[in-house]
């Protein structure tokens, strides 16, 4: 059984903490994980420069500001992420505007999934350690939704479709990449209005 509260509380690391780990890994010569490899060095410096730009260009929408408006509640949002994963470069950044637009209803910390291995297991998906995982915890620190994530239901069903294509993970990457930066984030706010229609 796991323990929200604690993982929250002891393990978790704040967005402003996460970034800042990220860059000072960065900086040593590594990354968050055990693969400290150039392919995942390169991974991670691009994904710094995506959530730049994400935190930059991202306005909040109508709609989620509304769903915010409607939250009465206090909630906790834990997110399962890693600095060298492209789809948390273009997410956990959204989700961190959601919290800043409403703090006295939402606080964010993020674990890395690779340290907390079994709360990743507990929220596969289909069989895979893919992240971000989105996880809302209630004001007890109970997990009180199924998870969000890895990436928008749009978005992995085009990935399925163009792994049976290739098995290049460069070619994959830029297509997802290229979808990420055509939508600005208005189907991963979209999805997440609907998680936030779901808190009292």
């Amino acid at each position: 059984m796991l323990n929200y509260s604690n993982i929250f509380d002891n393990d978790g690391l704040t967005y402003s903490a996460y970034r800042s780990l990220i860059s000072q890994l960065l900086l040593a010569g590594k990354t968050t994980g055990p693969d400290d490899s150039e392919a995942m060095l390169h991974y991670t410096k691009m994904n710094n420069q995506r959530m730049n730009r994400v935190e930059k260009t991202t306005a909040l929408t109508e709609r989620i500001l509304n769903a915010i408006a409607n939250v009465n509640g206090k909630y906790h949002f834990l997110v399962i992420s890693e600095g060298w994963c492209g789809d948390a470069a273009q997410i956990v950044p959204v989700i961190a505007k959601i919290v800043a637009a409403a703090p006295d209803k939402f606080d964010l910390k993020l674990v890395l999934r690779d340290r907390n291995l079994p709360l990743i297991d507990a929220h596969l998906t289909n069989g895979g350690r893919a992240i971000p995982v989105l996880l809302v915890l209630d004001e007890n620190k109970n997990l009180v939704l199924p998870k969000w994530g890895p990436r928008p239901a749009v978005l992995q069903t085009l990935l399925a479709g163009w792994k049976k294509e290739t098995s290049d993970m460069l070619v994959i990457a830029e297509r997802l990449h290229g979808w990420y930066a055509k939508d600005k984030t208005q189907a991963t706010q979209a999805e997440l209005v609907e998680v936030l229609r779901q808190l009292k």
